[in-house]
């Protein structure tokens, strides 16, 4: 098993979510976070004053897969999540030992 982790931007969930699916990804964990990478944020103006907005709001997502899916989870989302420009996020594979089910205790590796 795989943990996929992907930040992306915000407007690009849906898009995510059912490019997942229809490679019958079903679990997944959407968490809003903020941050920079290359972008290094942005100038903005409100009521008049201009300030520096450091840390942008992207979307984390989360999800599990079997070994033999991560590379077309990685394609869907990264097809998914594309605008071509600076800011379209990053995707982090880590290995995962094994898991729980907290309502059954059952073990899964």
């Amino acid at each position: 098993m795989q943990l996929i982790k992907a930040i992306i931007r915000p407007n690009k969930v849906d898009d995510v979510k059912e490019a997942l699916e229809k490679i019958g990804v079903a679990g997944m964990t959407v968490t809003e976070v903020r941050g920079h990478g290359q972008q290094k944020g942005h100038t903005a103006v409100y009521r008049g004053k201009e300030y520096a907005v450091s840390l942008l709001p992207k979307m984390s997502i989360e999800t599990v897969v079997a070994d033999s899916v991560v590379e077309m989870a990685i394609k869907a989302i990264a097809t998914a999540a594309r605008t071509g420009e600076i800011g379209d996020g990053r995707v982090f594979v880590t290995p995962v030992a094994f898991s729980y089910k907290i309502r059954t205790g059952e073990r899964e590796s």
